[in-house]
């Protein structure tokens, strides 16, 4: 993902076709080692592609996956919770407290010290 984030960048500052060693060069700028295989990987992936329509056909992909629970999945557990006989409620008024979380002091320092 990295290289392909700093490909990003390169080709939106103005670098229509980024090389390897450009690439290099950003991750470098922030202390990130390149992979030759990946970064060989990904430039010649992404070689004489017009980013537009890298990003079109990227979003046309992702919004054929589906993403989180159905709804009907949600409403279905208050139903089984009520034909248990309110089994449900009773479990939660014998809900134990939960138990504080420990301060700063405790742990040997502080957010500004």
């Amino acid at each position: 993902m990295r290289y392909v984030a700093a490909y990003l960048l390169l080709a939106l500052g103005g670098n229509a076709n980024p090389s390897a060693d450009d690439i290099k060069k950003v991750l470098s700028s922030v202390g990130i080692d390149a992979d030759k295989e990946k970064l060989d990987k990904v430039v010649s992936e992404l070689k004489d592609k017009k980013l537009e329509d890298l990003i079109k056909e990227g979003s046309a992909k992702l919004a054929s996956v589906p993403s989180g629970a159905p709804a009907a999945a949600g409403g279905a557990a208050p139903a089984a919770g009520a034909a248990a006989g309110g089994a449900a409620p009773a479990a939660a008024a014998k809900k134990e407290p939960e138990p504080e979380p420990e301060s700063e002091e405790d742990m040997g320092f502080g957010l500004f010290d």
